[in-house]
């Protein structure tokens, strides 16, 4: 067989590389659409040490560390996988948003930029090993009877297909199929133009059955139906089929018989019972020579036969309702096709490279159990809000791998002793934010322009507590020495914050006569290639303002204002904004939340068509009780905000 060899395949001593392969544990930071009633079961369930009942899984996170933390409990279990992996194009990652009046593109974030130059950055060498990675961890996920299809274009496809075949077998190779996704085009000078994609089937054995699918809508069935369908009677136009055979069946004795004074010469291609059933019912034509054909009446034709050229899907064009404004969105056509012909209710489908969440839409339409997974935070937004939109949507959750990634990182990077581990990690965040290292101190790590700088660790959020400890060493340090701050503020560098940290902890630190920044540690500071290229930017966190009103038990919560730090965001976007409300594209509530994951139990969220939110959210408690309502804000570029409410019912 012939093997494609790309540069990083084998190590210097002839042995084939693996795959990256941590497993880490999923950190649900989300439920959405589950009942109260459903919420106190899985409660129920896990405070029995029983499983909880299945939930789809909408996951944020690099595909390198999803998809090797999804084989202990999926491995073998996946029935379907579809995957649109980046091509050849930066624009993979990008999409628009929109402020008032005024939309814009928003480039891919640092992040998203990586991973593109991670995948094209040395060439093709670079493609065919992330991609080797992939379909080898999505091949050990597949179930026996499962099938994936790979989304490509020319870019790409003829190597693919190369490691496709090495990794599930040139036997197991089912289709190559072309679709032809747009109309003719003006060519370009030197070659003809491209309107196809192509997608690459393979099975994961011979278990694999494909469900036989028929059309209405290609240009071929049109033409045979203008064609063929030429006669008409009361009941509508009919075309006619034979009801007899021919010399290329062969004649059959027991189905030779003469009927209304015909004798077929090779038999007839039914029983005679069947047959007066049809002249009854008016479903023969006997032409001039008084030989019967059956009809096939236009209303009941059910097309043709679906075959690997697929020309009756089409892109979605600027007027479609399920149009995103997502560069890569694929039409819901293609994947109900993929799935109907590939899949049964109730199998479970995956999609690794879910963008719009074109894959998780149509699964939950057509009843599958899905697992949809992006990189980008972006898209996991478009993914919730499009399923929110669909009716009756069965509940699923939001995960990602959170701190359990960082702690593999941070062990990887600076060893494993303790002090020097600490200590390194400190001055690598310090470096990236571009501030000196200081010595002496417990809860302040490090100066800059005059204010001192506290570094958070990688596996627990920053809390009003910490605000607290920095607060009362700062005043020790004052005027201490030549590590002493000399303004009164403290920039405090977190992966995560506690709930309501930026509004509480400011308060805290304000009675200490301490000015206090929040700044997010960019996840892009696990990526040595950011690094090094100098891709690392820390931006402070939004300020949210939320009211309330309780009459009887029924609680209507309101924001009141929202900031947010505009560095992320194109001048000409921040000047088209006339009002705080502008920044915010989604917003929800938890009315009980419990401490443990954010349940989405009301929402209101702009769309393509409705720009608009709900003014105020609404709900009513069954119980009386003291309860803490916490509200998640959205904004255009898909990062969110918190605010908690304490509220007494009687």
């Amino acid at each position: 067989m012939v093997e494609l060899v790309w540069d990083g395949k084998y190590d210097k001593d002839g042995k084939r590389v693996a795959p990256l392969r941590v497993s880490l544990p999923f950190q649900t930071v989300e439920t959405v659409n589950e009942s109260a009633q459903q919420r106190q079961r899985t409660l129920d369930l896990f405070a029995a040490g029983r499983d909880a009942e299945w939930r789809n899984r909408l996951i944020w996170g690099d595909k390198k560390y999803v998809l090797p933390s999804l084989l202990p409990e999926f491995a073998g279990k996946v029935d379907l996988i579809y995957i649109d992996p980046p091509f050849a194009t930066g624009d993979d990652f990008s999409f628009q948003a929109k402020v008032g009046d005024k939309r814009f593109e928003k480039e891919a974030s640092i992040i998203e930029q990586k991973a593109y130059r991670d995948t094209w950055g040395r060439g093709l060498d670079g493609y065919l090993a992330w991609f080797h990675d992939t379909v080898a961890f999505l091949h050990e996920l597949l179930s026996e009877k499962g099938a994936i299809y790979v989304h490509l274009d020319y870019h790409v496809s003829s190597h693919a297909k190369v490691i496709l075949d090495e990794t599930f077998g040139s036997a197991n190779f089912i289709n190559e199929i072309t679709w032809k996704r747009k109309g003719g085009s003006a060519n370009p000078s030197n070659r003809y133009g491209v309107v196809t994609d192509t997608l690459l089937l393979y099975a994961k054995s011979e278990a694999f059955q494909l469900k036989p699918l028929k059309t209405l809508i290609s240009d071929e069935v049109k033409r045979y139906i203008k064609e063929r369908f030429t006669n008409e009677d009361d009941l509508g136009k009919f075309m006619i089929a034979p009801v007899e055979r021919n010399a290329a069946l062969g004649v059959r004795e027991n189905l030779k018989f003469e009927y209304r004074n015909y004798l077929p010469e090779y038999g007839w291609m039914m029983s005679k019972e069947k047959l007066i059933q049809l002249d009854t019912a008016n479903r023969l034509h006997w032409n001039n020579n008084n030989r019967p054909n059956r009809k096939i009446y236009l209303a009941e034709y059910e097309g043709h036969p679906v075959n690997n050229l697929w020309t009756d899907i089409f892109v979605i064009n600027p007027m479609a309702k399920e149009r995103l404004n997502y560069p890569t969105q694929k039409p819901e056509a293609l994947l109900e096709r993929i799935i109907r012909a590939s899949s049964n209710e109730g199998d479970l489908v995956l999609d690794c490279f879910c963008g719009s969440g074109t894959t998780a839409a149509v699964a939950e339409k057509e009843n599958r159990r899905w697992i949809a997974c992006d990189l980008g935070r972006f898209a996991i937004h478009t993914t919730r809000k499009r399923l929110l939109g669909i009716d009756n949507v069965r509940p699923f959750v939001v995960q990602n791998l959170g701190k359990y990634e960082r702690q593999v990182w941070q062990k990887a990077e600076f060893g494993e002793e303790v002090a020097y581990q600490m200590r390194s990690y400190r001055k690598f965040i310090l470096d990236l934010y571009h501030a000196e290292m200081v010595e002496g101190y417990t809860w302040l790590h490090g100066r800059k322009g005059g204010r001192m700088v506290h570094v958070g660790s990688v596996d627990s959020p920053v809390a009003v507590g910490d605000v607290r400890q920095i607060a009362i060493e700062f005043q020790r340090a004052i005027g201490s020495g030549k590590n002493a701050p000399t303004l009164a503020g403290v920039d405090i560098l977190g992966w995560d914050f506690a709930l309501d940290t930026n509004e509480t902890a400011q308060q805290t630190a304000a009675e200490a006569g301490l000015k206090v920044r929040f700044l997010r540690i960019p996840r892009e500071v696990l990526e040595k290639k950011a690094v090094d290229e100098g891709d690392i930017k820390f931006f402070e966190l939004a300020a949210l303002s939320v009211d309330k009103s309780l009459n009887g038990r029924e609680l209507s919560v309101w924001l009141t204002d929202f900031m947010i730090p505009p560095d992320d965001v194109p001048d000409d976007v921040a000047k088209a904004v006339r009002h705080w409300e502008d920044w915010i594209d989604y917003w929800a509530v938890d009315f009980n939340y419990r401490d443990d994951t954010f349940h989405n139990q009301r929402q209101t969220y702009r769309t393509r068509k409705d720009r608009t939110l709900l003014s105020r959210l609404n709900y009513t408690y069954s119980e009386p009780g003291d309860y803490v309502v916490l509200v998640k804000v959205i904004d255009i570029l898909g990062n969110d905000t918190t605010k908690t409410l304490n509220v007494r019912v009687m």
